[in-house]
């Protein structure tokens, strides 16, 4: 892929971008040959880990008639399940041989591979299910967000969170301001859980028969095969995953990201371990870090920060007003309360200090039926707002996650320009917004 091309048809977007509502458009037509009431028909990209449970879902709201995956074995396993649909090892000769039998794909595929095969069928018209984070850089996240407005697709990203009533429920006390002005955020998580801060494997092991690691490696620069890689490990890699930011923000900064439209930060600033350091640097992710993302007045809403942190770091519990701080959880402060939820998924949430809360009506909300059920019915009825989650949303805090690890990166407090999508003072960190493609997985 060209980067420069690639940027300029990107900015060229820009002024499409700056009148972008927040949720899908409605007036799409499903197919001119097939009703709503008729069984959607899924291809799987991805069948085993997280997409094990996105194949099932769609099992259970419509028809399979594809399964992809690397690993022959793992495919072997899904086709047992759903004997009926077809299976490939690549996602490409799948969209090409039976693309007219498919209405929607779910991409559950390591991060790098998220954008390659969700836009090759986002761009034949195919509506989409895509995991966390929805992208590996910002430029993908932009682009798969003006494609499915364009495409007037279906979409959903598989940040579950979204559809639990208690993160919906805290977005609405947040809004409607009972916790007051907000100016303070403080997210934190107990990932990594698998390796970072290192070099590259020393020993060579012979690739397995059953994994077809070309097609692992996708878009990626070609590397010799390591379990070290895959099947879990790849997350922590520089080439292949996004670190614990990407793998955990999308969920455990989705509630304050919804609630107070922290989109487009005007700076970022992180500060890795101190070993991150030689190899490891240009490898993996660090061991561990805090990231401070500033944002400027948005509406009704006042500037504020939100401080990230990983690898074991935790903000100071007294900032808790006595409560025990969890592995994982989210804080956001207000002139007049606090939220305080431990739970990734936003699942539950206490007000502080708690006297002053006791006596408070809760706000009404929508109550999902279900995140993957709200993609199906988005289909079926022609309206892609009905996925909260929808990629209008996704990606735009997608963009605001991965522009922590694009200041990771460039070793330095960016600043970025959101509608131009550059980051104004440095020129050389620009080329962590995208990446160069390998041929034949380009975008």
């Amino acid at each position: 892929m060209n980067t420069k091309s690639s940027r300029r048809k990107f900015l060229q977007h820009s002024s499409v971008l700056a009148a972008a509502y927040w949720v899908g458009s409605s007036d799409q037509v499903w197919s001119q040959e097939r009703s709503a009431n008729e069984e959607i028909r899924f291809a799987c990209i991805g069948v085993e880990g997280r997409g094990s449970s996105d194949r099932d879902e769609a099992g259970r709201h419509g028809h399979i008639v594809a399964l992809c995956d690397i690993d022959e074995e793992r495919l072997e396993k899904a086709a047992l399940r759903f004997p009926q649909a077809k299976t490939f090892v690549d996602y490409r000769k799948m969209l090409d041989e039976i693309g007219g039998q498919i209405d929607a794909v779910t991409v559950s595929t390591p991060d790098h591979t998220h954008a390659p095969a969700a836009i090759r069928a986002m761009k034949m018209g195919k509506h989409c299910f895509c995991q966390e984070p929805l992208t590996y850089t910002v430029a993908e996240a932009r682009m798969m967000r003006l494609l499915a407005a364009e495409k007037k697709l279906c979409t959903q990203m598989g940040n579950q969170g979204t559809s639990i009533s208690g993160l919906r429920e805290a977005v609405e006390v947040i809004r409607r301001g009972e916790i007051g002005d907000v100016k303070e955020i403080h997210v934190w998580t107990n990932r990594p859980i698998w390796a970072q801060g290192v070099g590259r494997p020393k020993t060579e092991v012979p690739c397995p028969p059953h994994i077809h690691w070309d097609l692992f490696l996708g878009p990626a620069k070609e590397r010799p095969y390591n379990p070290a890689y895959a099947p879990f490990a790849w997350r922590g890699w520089l080439d292949f995953g996004t670190g614990a930011l990407g793998e955990m923000a999308c969920h455990t900064m989705n509630m304050a990201v919804k609630a107070l439209e922290l989109f487009d930060p005007i700076s970022v600033e992180a500060t890795p371990d101190t070993e991150w350091t030689g190899e490891a640097r240009v490898e993996s992710y660090p061991k561990s870090s805090v990231i401070k993302f500033g944002f400027g007045p948005r509406g009704k809403f006042s500037p504020c920060t939100l401080t990230w942190y990983d690898g074991g770091i935790r903000p100071d519990e007294s900032l808790l007003m006595g409560e025990t701080i969890g592995a994982s959880g989210s804080l956001v402060i207000g002139d007049k309360g606090r939220i305080y939820s431990k739970n990734d998924y936003h699942a539950e949430f206490v007000i502080l200090p708690k006297d002053s809360f006791n006596d408070r009506v809760k706000p009404e909300y929508i109550v999902s039926p279900g995140h993957f059920t709200e993609f199906a019915n988005a289909i079926k009825q022609n309206k892609p707002e009905m996925a909260m989650s929808n990629f209008n949303y996704a990606g735009r805090l997608t963009e605001t996650v991965l522009l922590g690890n694009v200041a990771l990166r460039a070793g330095k407090k960016i600043m970025w320009d959101g509608d131009n999508m550059k980051i104004t003072n440095d020129e050389a960190a620009n080329q962590y917004i995208t990446r160069v493609y390998r041929k034949g997985f380009e975008l």
